[in-house]
């Protein structure tokens, strides 16, 4: 069965760092299990934490504006068509471990064909890995236009102000019914030494469920590239039990 994370919040928050951190905690405690890293992400940046400059997305399958790699295979059906250009799009980064683009997303309202294909195939694509990592917008709902599944855990990355609580509380309220059975609460990012029992009684008052916390990573404010921070995996490692995640490989 897999098991599905989705890392949310507003832009700048640390979401790709975080999103980068875990799957180096998994991989960790796992380091047999498949993971699939989903850039739902209109910057696109995950892909270019790891030196790529990905360009095929599954926007640009959707579009047939998608360059291949390979031959097209003669006599397919659509939905197989479908189906292998998504494998066409797969890219392995690290052993067991690869990533896929969405980049756009069409409106679940549009009733072309392709809109449930994609879905259908994305829904295949999944399930073949053990842990799938999204690394998304704003929220979870732009990630569900694309693919119907069902959340283990949703955290939104937030920062140590009354204003991003406030947004969080937002993020909940359009994620809640994206996410129903499993997981959802705030990881306050970027957390200093400063007194932050008004921002954590603001958190718990909107009832919001505080997994975890990250100081912060001075070297990361220089510009990483690679957006690898040792202090916040470390950090995410200090919380990961609390987070419902496959634990019995954790030691």
């Amino acid at each position: 069965m897999t098991t599905k994370i989705a890392v949310t919040g507003k832009s700048g928050s640390g979401k790709t760092t975080i999103t980068k951190a875990l799957l180096k905690v998994i991989k960790e405690y796992f380091p047999e299990k498949s993971i699939l890293l989903f850039d739902n992400d209109l910057t696109g940046e995950l892909g270019h934490t790891f030196g790529l400059d990905i360009r095929n997305t599954i926007y640009g399958i959707r579009s047939g504006k998608h360059e291949y790699r390979t031959g097209i295979p003669q006599q397919m059906t659509k939905q197989e068509y479908i189906e292998w250009a998504l494998e066409d799009i797969v890219i392995p980064i690290e052993d067991n471990v690869d990533i896929i683009v969405s980049w756009l997303v069409g409106s679940k309202d549009c009733r072309c064909p392709i809109t449930g294909q994609i879905n259908d195939a994305l829904q295949k694509l999944i399930e073949r890995y053990d842990f799938v990592i999204f690394d998304c917008e704003f929220d979870v709902k732009y990630l569900i236009q694309l693919v119907d599944i069902d959340i283990d855990l949703a955290l939104i990355i937030t920062n140590p102000a009354i204003e991003s609580i406030k947004l969080a509380q937002r993020i909940v309220e359009y994620s809640a019914k994206y996410t129903a059975g499993g997981q959802m609460g705030i990881v306050m990012n970027k957390a200093d030494k400063r007194d932050m029992t008004e921002i954590y009684t603001l958190a718990k008052e909107a009832g919001l469920d505080i997994l975890g916390s990250i100081p912060m990573d001075n070297s990361m404010t220089q510009g990483s590239i690679t957006r690898d921070s040792d202090i916040v995996t470390d950090a995410v490692k200090q919380f990961y039990f609390r987070l419902n995640l496959p634990q019995e490989n954790n030691k």
